[in-house]
C-alpha cells in the first residue's frame, strides 16, 4: 500500500497486489518514481508510479541465485545493490535494470550501505570485517575489523559521511568516523552503543546526521534513536505506554526528518513525528498494511 502523508488524514494512494510473490523488501528509487520490491524468487518487481504500472524483472542470467529478497538503492541513482549469497554483491543499474557487477567478499554479507553521493559503498561481513568500495573503479581501497563484533548484522553511514555505523550480532553498534577508518586496519570506535541486547538488524540515520535509529528484529519494542553529535540514547522513545509498538521489522526517516516510521510483525506501520530534541517523540499516526 502507498500512502500520501500529510500529517492529517494521511490517505491511501494505491494498493498494489502481487500473487505469489511475498515481499521481503521494498525501498523508492532515488528519484522517488518506482518503488523497487524483492522476494525469494530469482527476479525482481518495480512500479512505476508516473504510469501506474507493474514491472517484472526477469532473473539475471549467470549469477546463480535463489532469490533476490535483499537489496539497497544508491541515494545518487545510479545503482541497486542486491545481497546475494557467498559474499556476492551484484550491482545494478537503477535506470535499466541490467546487471553491471559483482563484487566479491569473503564471508557473507550482513549489510550494505551507500554515502550520499554513490561515490563510496561500505559492505559489512558476518566475519566482522567492513570493505569500502570505490564506486568509480569498483574496487575495494580499504577494509578494518569492526572493534569487538562476533557477526556483521547491518550498517549506515551518515548522510553529511562523517559518521559510519555498524550493528553486530551482539547488540553492540559501533559509530566510526570514515576518515579515521580509512587510515588503519582496527580502527577505535567514537562509541559503542549498549542498549540492544539482541541483534542489530537495522539502522538508519536521519537527513541532517543528527539522529541514529537502531532496532532488532529479535525482541519486542527494541528501538532506539541516538542522537548522534553527543552519542546519548533518548530515554523517552519508545514511550512505555506505546503498546502497538511489537517486534520492528524495518524504519525509516522521510527526507526531510519530520516523520518516522516501524514497520512491526503486526502489519502496521507506526508513524512518528517529532519536532526538536528537547520534545518528547509522541505516536502521531498507525495504519494497518
Amino acid at each position: 500500500m502507498i500512502f500520501q502523508v500529510d500529517g492529517k488524514n494521511n490517505p491511501k494512494i494505491q494498493s498494489i497486489f502481487l500473487e505469489n510473490y511475498p515481499i521481503y523488501s521494498a525501498h523508492f528509487s532515488a528519484n522517488g518514481e518506482e518503488v523497487i520490491m524483492g522476494s525469494k524468487h530469482k527476479g525482481f518487481h518495480y512500479y512505476d508510479m508516473m504510469v501506474g504500472k507493474m514491472i517484472s524483472v526477469p532473473p539475471v542470467k549467470g549469477l546463480g541465485e535463489v532469490n533476490m529478497k535483499r537489496f539497497v538503492v544508491s541515494p545518487d541513482g545510479r545503482f541497486i545493490a542486491f545481497i546475494g549469497s557467498y559474499g556476492n554483491i551484484h550491482l545494478l543499474s537503477a535506470k535499466s535494470k541490467e546487471w553491471i557487477f559483482t563484487q566479491k567478499m569473503n564471508g557473507s554479507v550482513g549489510g550494505v550501505c551507500f554515502s550520499q553521493d554513490g561515490s563510496t559503498m561500505y559492505s559489512y561481513g558476518d566475519d566482522g570485517d567492513v570493505y569500502i568500495w570505490d564506486m568509480k573503479t569498483r574496487d575495494c581501497i580499504h577494509r578494518f575489523i569492526d572493534d569487538g563484533c562476533t557477526k556483521g548484522m547491518s550498517i549506515a553511514v551518515s548522510h553529511d559521511h562523517n559518521f559510519l555505523a555498524c550493528g553486530s550480532y551482539s547488540g553492540v553498534v559501533n559509530i566510526y568516523e570514515p576518515s579515521v577508518c580509512l587510515k588503519s586496519r582496527s580502527p577505535k570506535p567514537l562509541k559503542a552503543l549498549l542498549n540492544l541486547t539482541t541483534p542489530c538488524t537495522n539502522l538508519v540515520f536521519n537527513s541532517t546526521s543528527e539522529i541514529l535509529a537502531m532496532c532488532s528484529d529479535s525482541a519486542e519494542r527494541a528501538v532506539k534513536l541516538v542522537h548522534v553529535p553527543s552519542q546519548t540514547v533518548f530515554s523517552n522513545f519508545p514511550d512505555r505506554l506505546d503498546a502497538k509498538l511489537r517486534i520492528p521489522l524495518c524504519m525509516d526517516f522521510s527526507r526531510n526528518s519530520g516523520y518516522f516510521t516501524v514497520g512491526t510483525n503486526k502489519g502496521l506501520a507506526l508513524l512518528y513525528r517529532y519536532s526538536f530534541y528537547s520534545s518528547k517523540i509522541s505516536l502521531y499516526l498507525s495504519v494497518k498494511m
